[in-house]
């Protein structure tokens, strides 16, 4: 991964699997076969992230924290699909959505290579720096942050000795094509020479993805769920494998 390499290509498998380890294990196999370079999860400890009574979203149709209790994947699913991944030849990745999930990651058999974080997390500066300390790179999103806020957390990992890459991101779900705003990735790319800059994508198609490489990213995540008739809590911002 380099801003002289190919785009790195992430298949967000998200929770459209709804905690069936088939599913998750049949979204790395379809993203392979797609061409993807990486399948990313998540990991929740829904205690460690969020208080019982967290205000609904319209992405689910009960609380985020019962949800994740049901259909979350177990540290052991990690585990299963991290051999997976290996075994047909594609990057596992995962987001933590907490230190102690990023360390329960990173004492996986084999290790994590990369931990990537969500924008909701950006400027949580102290835990950042802690999961950089286990030595791993990151790759952050900044949705919803400013510039000065992402100047911030960028000083904060280079005081830290953090290998990183930035990902613009635009936190809608799904976006109104007018706010997108790609040309924030050029900003970013003068802004953080040294620094590799990708696109996270909430699109329900790839149109936009084309427009944020050609405009310089060097990374690129978009949702992806098996079936668009199927449920999901990212099925309107997933395209279909």
């Amino acid at each position: 991964v380099g801003r002289d390499q190919p785009t790195f290509i992430i298949a967000e498998a998200c929770d459209n699997h709804m905690g069936d380890l088939a599913v998750a294990k049949e979204m790395a196999l379809q993203a392979k076969l797609a061409g993807a370079d990486a399948v990313k999860y998540q990991h929740h400890l829904p205690d460690e992230e969020m208080l019982p009574d967290a205000p609904m979203s319209d992405n689910f149709a009960e609380p985020l924290y019962e949800f994740l209790l049901k259909h979350a994947l177990k540290l052991s699913d990690h585990a299963e699909l991290m051999a997976y991944c290996t075994s047909i030849g594609i990057t596992y990745m995962c987001t933590p959505f907490s230190y102690k999930a990023a360390q329960e990651l990173a004492g996986l058999s084999g290790g994590i290579d990369v931990f990537k974080i969500g924008s909701g997390e950006m400027t949580d500066i102290p835990s950042l720096v802690k999961i950089s300390k286990l030595g791993k790179p990151m790759i952050l999103s900044t949705g919803m942050c400013t510039l000065d806020e992402v100047d911030e957390t960028v000083a904060a990992l280079r005081a830290a000795g953090a290998k990183f890459a930035l990902m613009n991101c635009v936190s809608e779900y799904p976006p109104v094509y007018s706010d997108l705003n790609l040309r924030v990735i050029g900003q970013l790319l003068e802004r953080y020479p040294d620094l590799v800059i990708g696109h996270s994508d909430h699109t329900p198609d790839l149109y936009t993805c084309y427009a944020a490489v050609a405009l310089g990213a060097r990374i690129i995540e978009k949702h992806i769920i098996l079936d668009k008739k199927t449920p999901g809590p990212d099925q309107s911002v997933s395209i279909d494998m």
